[in-house]
């Protein structure tokens, strides 16, 4: 009995010692691997209009703040000719509100937690634009959006012109 459970303890040990050293060779490889990028991309000339017309989030976060930054650093990195626009409409306008108005179309006293990133993506190059209808059907004005942000009549009508002016266009 004695060899029996010698035995069922030196195989326990060996599968052990076995174990970390394979959890350790592959811990070792992914810490050699590194991402390989398959497909470069450099822009040299483009133009882009982002039509946010719907509210995604990861966590708090409006998802297309992070992708309007990463796009406007491709340029800003990649010296790229051309424009973004991001046109607001339907429920994403609130985004680009003052404080006091965002407090009042979401009900609440916190003032409004995206202006710098907006700000941020102005200062970078990004047009931000708001919805005239939206606008309108909200009761805003002007002085109701950041500033610096642009009102166009309408998202359909002004998305359809920029892409009849060769725009690519990205659906938020």
């Amino acid at each position: 009995m004695q060899v029996k459970n010698w035995l069922v303890s030196l195989f326990v040990i060996c599968a052990f010692i076995v174990g970390d050293i394979g959890s350790g060779a592959r811990a070792g490889a992914q810490a050699e691997q590194a991402l390989r990028i398959d497909i470069p991309v450099k822009l040299e000339k483009a133009n882009v209009v982002f039509d946010v017309g719907h509210a995604v989030f990861v966590g708090d976060m409006p998802f297309v703040l992070g992708d309007l930054s990463l796009l406007a650093n491709d340029f800003k990195d990649g010296n790229t000719q051309g424009q973004i626009i991001a046109i607001f409409h339907g429920d994403t306008a609130y985004i680009i509100l003052t404080d006091a108005a965002y407090n009042k179309a979401r009900h609440v006293a916190t003032g409004n937690p995206f202006a710098k990133l907006v700000a941020g993506l102005m200062s970078q190059g990004v047009q931000i634009e708001m919805c005239g209808a939206t606008a309108k059907s909200n009761h805003w004005v002007n002085a109701d959006l950041l500033p610096g942000v642009k009102v166009n009549t309408d998202a359909m009508a002004r998305l359809t012109k920029l892409a009849q002016q060769g725009y690519s266009q990205i659906y938020e």
